[in-house]
């Protein structure tokens, strides 16, 4: 008992007669990511392409232009109307009795596209009639040449009820005609952009005895809107589609110094036709933009010069697209400079025409609706690739603070363990600074992530590996400022050094790379209480 008070005893007064927090140092070791980074979830897609067995290509195929029938054709909203008048004055005309005009036919203003039939994907046409009669009358609106894909001629019955000359009654409907077939043939059949209509009209059998005068006009209105092709027969014209496009290859958006040893590659400007027309393309120029603001613009003769493409062959399910190309090689233009430019902005200009002889098929042309028109650009190389030090960089968002006066980090490291199965050697460093992106510290890490080439082979996976641990170290500086640092700027700085010299040289990229990480932060904790 008298041990136990006297322990009791000294906490009294130890913590009686404590003035200041009591603090002490620990280390803590925290693991912060672990992580593979492989290319495998780039394989097959637009830009990393796996040739097995053992390489890997860059393939910067992009589409500049992908086009249908309602990109080149348009039937605009178009009102037509028709108007029966009676030529005699017609006396006691009884109920049912019926007048019928004849066809007519409606220009469709289409500029110089010949169209001749056409199927419909979507569309409606609006009907409205008009009554002058003081009795009811039954309208038939026929429009020949407007069918269902069984062969039936749209055709559509509206009740009117009585109106007079100077206030004509109306009645009105919209129709559905998706999926309806175009002849636009006229009457003759040897027409084009020739729309027909026929109007029947029968006074009510249940109405009145009336007079049927020359002054009675009995018309209708039909509106074509929001038409949408499926399919199209006809001469569609001689325009021209000039265009830029413009595309960012995101990989090498992040350069910003540095140099890149490409082999040797072509790029390929090619043309693809699913219609049923001749055309005429060129590519008319191509610059690319590096991250620094660095520009090159392609230079060659076949630039401007126009190639052919042949109409596509077959119909509807056999269609086969007709295809040209324009190669460009190191030897007809200066290729290597254009792509070691590392340029991630792209522009490409072309130029396309439709039938450049104009109409000489008798407007038989066809688009069928798989037809499409396609303009690509690609090149294909090997990763058989020398980096001198080529530098990527990206800006990441940070925001720590801590209260000194309390438990706090007082120093520390970050710790990178690393197993490199690429070719490629990095140097890290990592810059911290403001919002407005003042730079307030630079950490160098104190050693690379080592090439693969300075491995040794793991059978496992079929790969040289080498392992690398490097640190990246947190001054009390640092963390005394942490409030204004808001941004992480981390740069890498790759090589492709030959293992024995340790010269940079073309070095292939092998199937299945990938780098294994570890980070951890090892810190210097000031506990206080």
């Amino acid at each position: 008992m008298q041990f136990i008070a006297s322990i009791l005893l000294l906490l009294v007064v130890f913590t009686s007669c404590k003035k200041k927090p009591t603090t002490w140092n620990q280390e803590l070791v925290t693991p912060i990511a672990r992580d593979t980074l492989d290319l495998s979830s780039f394989y097959n897609d637009s830009t990393l392409v796996a040739n097995l067995p053992g390489s890997i290509q860059l393939d910067l195929s992009r589409t500049l232009l992908n086009i249908g029938i309602n990109d080149l054709l348009a039937i605009p909203d178009t009102t037509i109307s028709q108007v029966f008048t009676p030529t005699l004055n017609l006396s006691n005309v009884q109920p049912g009795s019926q007048f019928v005009n004849t066809i007519e036919e409606h220009p469709l203003s289409l500029g110089e596209v010949m169209l001749k039939k056409a199927t419909l994907s979507k569309g409606r046409i609006d009907l409205k009639v008009f009554n002058p009669l003081n009795t009811a009358v039954i309208f038939t609106v026929e429009l020949p040449g407007v069918t269902t894909q069984g062969g039936l001629n749209l055709s559509h019955v509206l009740a009117v009820p009585a109106g007079s000359i100077s206030n004509p009654s109306s009645a009105e409907t919209s129709l559905d005609i998706s999926n309806y077939d175009l002849d636009l043939t006229g009457e003759s059949g040897l027409n084009y952009n020739k729309l027909q209509s026929k109007l029947s009209i029968k006074t009510d059998p249940m109405g009145i005895v009336t007079n049927v005068t020359s002054n009675h006009d009995f018309s209708f209105e039909a509106t074509l809107r929001d038409i949408k092709l499926n399919y199209a027969k006809g001469y569609f014209g001689s325009s021209i589609l000039s265009d830029t496009s413009q595309f960012v290859i995101p990989y090498l958006s992040n350069v910003v110094s540095g140099s890149l040893d490409i082999p040797s590659t072509d790029f390929v400007f090619s043309i693809e036709n699913g219609m049923k027309l001749s055309m005429r393309a060129s590519m008319t120029y191509a610059k690319n933009t590096n991250s620094q603001g660095n520009s090159v613009q392609l230079s060659s003769s076949q630039l401007n010069n126009p190639i052919l493409v042949n109409a596509a062959s077959g119909a509807w399910n056999t269609l086969i697209p007709s295809s040209a190309v324009l190669n460009f090689t190191p030897s007809n233009s200066n290729m290597e400079q254009y792509v070691e430019n590392l340029g991630g902005m792209q522009e490409i200009g072309y130029q396309l025409q439709l039938n450049p002889w104009g109409n000489i098929s008798g407007s038989t042309d066809e688009i069928f609706p798989n037809s499409r028109i396609k303009l690509k650009v690609n090149t294909a190389m090997p990763m058989t690739i020398g980096v001198d030090g080529l530098t990527l960089r990206d800006t990441f968002d940070l925001s720590l603070s801590q209260n000194t006066a309390k438990t706090h980090i007082a120093s520390g490291y970050f710790q990178l363990k690393a197993a490199n199965a690429f070719p490629f050697s990095a140097s890290p460093v990592l810059y911290l600074a403001t919002a407005s992106g003042d730079i307030l510290f630079t950490i160098i890490a104190d050693a690379q992530i080592s090439s693969s080439e300075m491995g040794t082979f793991n059978a496992q996976t079929g790969l040289k590996e080498k392992n690398s641990t490097i640190n990246f170290q947190i001054s009390e500086e640092i963390i005394s400022q942490l409030p204004e640092i808001t941004k992480v700027i981390a740069e890498l700085r790759l090589d492709s050094p030959d293992a024995t010299t340790g010269v940079n040289v073309p070095l292939s990229v092998p199937y299945g790379a990938y780098v294994a990480i570890k980070l951890s932060a090892i810190m210097q904790s000031k506990i206080v209480y």
